[in-house]
């Protein structure tokens, strides 16, 4: 499959093509048409798949890109539930060596979900925007008052 683009700049898969009009699909809802071939164009840059994954927010392909392992994801899940935190707590509340933190740590950092800040004078992390709104689109739990609750660092 090839993505083209119409004259209007809307992306498209090619199905199939034949002498007048192109059969086509979105990508974002799946629907089919067929489109008159002088309206459309090749787009050489992205690939079929990269223009399917695209119909997901960049926040959230860059989340699914970055987190590999249910322990990066834990790390994310409990920033986003506790709040910046210092490196300190970091290593003494979970089961990570120093190099394997500083590591998910750095990841994390250059991918833009997490950003270095000071806690209690401390060096610490929290989560970008960016990881926030990914974490947003993913997770479907919520209180009664349809929001997500936050904890103060230290709060059980």
């Amino acid at each position: 499959m090839k993505t083209v683009q119409d004259d209007t700049g809307k992306r498209y898969l090619l199905l199939k093509r034949s002498e007048h009009a192109s059969l086509v699909r979105d990508p974002r809802n799946g629907n089919e048409c067929y489109v008159q071939n002088d309206r459309l164009e090749s787009v050489d840059e992205a690939g079929a798949l990269e223009t399917a994954a695209r119909t997901v927010s960049e926040p959230v392909r860059t989340f699914l890109s970055t987190v590999h392992d249910e322990e990066t994801l834990g790390l994310l899940l409990e920033l986003d539930d506790r709040g910046p935190l210092r490196v300190r707590t970091l290593l003494d509340s979970y089961d990570l060596c120093e190099s394997d933190l500083h590591g998910r740590l750095t990841v994390l950092t250059s991918a833009d979900l997490l950003e270095e800040v000071e806690v209690g004078g401390e060096r610490g992390y929290r989560l970008t925007e960016r990881c926030e709104t990914a974490l947003e689109s993913i997770l479907t739990s919520e209180n009664d008052h349809g929001q997500r609750e936050t904890r103060v660092e230290g709060e059980l």
